[in-house]
C-alpha cells in the first residue's frame, strides 16, 4: 500500500467510527499509562465526539499517527491514535493530560519553546 493510501479521506470520521464500533486496540503503553495519567477507557471512548485531529505523523514508526484533542465532562486529555486503515482499526498510543506550559489555553495549540 502506498505511503498515501494507509491515510483514510476523512481521518477525523475514520478515527470516530473505529472508536464508536470499538474497533481499536489499546498498546501496552497506553494501559500503563492511563492509571498514572487517570484517564480511562471509558473517558477516551465517552469523548469522540468532541475529537479534534492536532497534530498529524503520517510517516510514524509502523502507522500513521495522530494527536487528537478530547474532553470527557470536564476532563481535557490528548489521545494519540495510530491509524490501521487497511484493517479498519485505531491503536491507542497513549493519552495525558496536556501540560498548561506547552499548550495554549484551550489545549488546542502547542506553545512555542
Amino acid at each position: 500500500m502506498a505511503d498515501e493510501d494507509m491515510v483514510p479521506p476523512d481521518l477525523l470520521a475514520f478515527i470516530q467510527r473505529c472508536v464508536n464500533e470499538r474497533r481499536m486496540f489499546w498498546t501496552y503503553h497506553v494501559n500503563m499509562r492511563m492509571g498514572e495519567r487517570a484517564i480511562t477507557r471509558g473517558q477516551i471512548i465517552d469523548a469522540v465526539d468532541s475529537y479534534k485531529i492536532l497534530e498529524a505523523y503520517p510517516k510514524d514508526k509502523y502507522l500513521p499517527s495522530y494527536l487528537v484533542y478530547a474532553r470527557a465532562g470536564s476532563i481535557t486529555f490528548h489521545v494519540l491514535f495510530a491509524v490501521d486503515r487497511r484493517d479498519q482499526n485505531v491503536r491507542v498510543v497513549t493519552a495525558y493530560r496536556p501540560e498548561p506550559t506547552q499548550w495554549s489555553s484551550d489545549f488546542k495549540t502547542r506553545r512555542e519553546p
